[in-house]
């Protein structure tokens, strides 16, 4: 494996129209000698296999995995970093578009800090024109706090396209597959609760092309409801982590609008340590429940009971 090399990866679905773009920006300009590219084609009912079929005649390195069924984003992701070779890892998705000698600033701003994640401080949003951007979604520069996560701000996990170690996704448990479009969002959440540092590049972007036919807006448009209950069904796995009254409120009350609250009532974790005394604490009331202490007199009679040998 050489050293600092990257694995960057492309989910693909339906994606005949724009993926050759996607490609060309890693190729051209930010692939280097000992990195490799991985295509995870999650059964595209299009004509994506022949375009990626080309591709591969145009860039022989470039390796594609084929889904025997549609399996969704998540799925696709994760198939292509359990196929990578490296520990740096850059995802892309199959729309979006890199800008010129971006990946070696983001991977030596990486290194630097001795970060998990290193991502672009701006998103240029695009329909034809990626020079003339719609809009500019901003993240500031530096060290990401937790707390940005934990309130929904725009982080990373709102796009998805960053730079990112495999321990990072080990510790994430990968991507939660199953959730929809959260799948990014909730992946760069699961990161940082686990302790990944994210550093944010500052005076950098990449192109994210809008669509009136997204993932995200299909999403939202049709299952707007569901969002709250994958969310919480991507953070399952971590329950032992998160407040326990945060945990009654995301199952009870706020079950459908817990996502869209996060910035009034923000995800709360546990101090360090502090769940091992809440299960702890659990256990001794689980054991008094059941094993009921006996009051005062209760023992009184038995000692007495026992000093003059009388059978109960």
């Amino acid at each position: 494996m050489a050293a600092n090399r990257i694995s960057f990866f492309i989910p693909a679905y339906n994606c005949a129209a724009t993926i050759a773009e996607s490609v060309a920006s890693i190729m051209a300009d930010n692939f280097t000698d000992g990195d490799e590219l991985i295509i995870v084609n999650d059964y595209s009912t299009d004509n994506t296999a022949q375009v990626l079929a080309e591709l591969q005649s145009k860039y022989p390195t470039i390796k594609v995995i084929a889904h025997k069924r549609n399996k969704g984003g998540s799925a696709a992701r994760n198939t292509a970093v359990e196929n990578a070779g490296h520990d740096l890892l850059f995802c892309l998705d199959s729309d979006n578009v890199l800008a010129p000698g971006s990946i070696a600033l983001l991977k030596t701003y990486l290194l630097n800090n001795n970060a998990d994640i290193a991502a672009f401080q701006h998103q240029h949003f695009f329909k034809d024109d990626k020079t003339k951007p719609h809009y500019i979604w901003s993240i500031p520069p530096g060290e990401l706090p937790l707390e940005s996560y934990l309130r929904r701000d725009n982080t990373p996990g709102q796009h998805g396209n960053y730079l990112f170690t495999k321990q990072s996704w080990v510790n994430a448990k990968g991507y939660a597959e199953g959730i929809g479009a959260l799948d990014t969002w909730s992946f760069g959440l699961r990161q940082a609760i686990t302790g990944a540092k994210t550093m944010i590049l500052r005076d950098t972007f990449y192109y994210h092309r809008l669509s009136d036919d997204s993932y995200w807006m299909r999403e939202n448009e049709t299952k707007l409801w569901a969002n709250s209950t994958r969310a919480t069904t991507a953070l399952f796995p971590f329950f032992d982590i998160i407040d326990e009254g945060f945990i009654e409120y995301m199952l009870g009350k706020g079950k459908y609008t817990w996502f869209y609250t996060m910035q009034s009532k923000p995800l709360k974790l546990v101090p360090e340590g502090s769940k091992q005394a809440y299960y702890e604490d659990l256990q001794q009331r689980t054991h008094n429940f059941i094993y009921p202490k006996p009051t005062l007199t209760a023992r009184i009679v038995n000692k007495l009971k026992r000093m003059l040998n009388i059978s109960k």
